[in-house]
């Protein structure tokens, strides 16, 4: 059993269009490597942020990220063995040791990816943008727009000739 701590570079594309790890920027590692019968098995705890758009109001919305990741990667032989003995029902996902390395970009992109929220807001209580403008309702939280409803465009020519709370007799005297 081996314990390792790294701060590594994110690789390409780990995250959504919506929101993702920007590539290079520093990904965090506790891991702990144990031989097993199999092979070795990785677990332990990836750190990161994430940025990308608030699904809201467009503005940047970061997101910290700590998942837990834990993967078996087999020896050649053992690999190779159940390949032989159960072809039929051999997972494509199965990782194998080359040449004693571990790639971990699969199990990182496989453990970070779901990790992720599916609707990034930049703050929980994001108002968002106006339906009418576009405006950052955070930046005024009384904006507004007068809106009129043409239905009733005939009954506001009657209160512009009385007047609120007038009747027609008052008008006349």
């Amino acid at each position: 059993m081996q314990e390792v701590s790294r701060v590594v570079g994110a690789p390409e594309d780990l995250g959504t269009d919506v929101i993702a790890v920007p590539a290079g920027s520093p990904v965090a590692l506790e891991l702990r490597l144990e031989s097993v019968l199999e092979g070795i098995l990785v677990s332990g705890s990836v750190s990161t942020t994430a940025i990308g758009a608030c699904v809201r109001c467009l503005e940047t919305a970061t997101y910290p990220v700590d998942a837990t990741l834990q993967e078996l990667f087999a020896y050649p032989e053992r690999a190779a063995h159940h390949h032989e003995v159960d072809a039929e029902s051999v997972e494509d996902d199965e990782r194998e040791l080359v040449d004693d390395l571990i790639d971990l970009e699969p199990s990182l992109r496989d453990t970070v990816v779901p990790a992720l929220p599916f609707q990034p807001v930049c703050r929980v209580d994001c108002p968002g943008l106006c339906s009418e403008c576009g405006a950052l309702l955070a930046d005024d939280p009384d904006h507004h727009h007068d809106t009129f409803d043409p239905r009733w465009a005939s009954l506001s020519g009657l209160l512009d000739e009385t007047g609120p709370g007038s009747t027609e007799t008052e008008k006349r005297n």
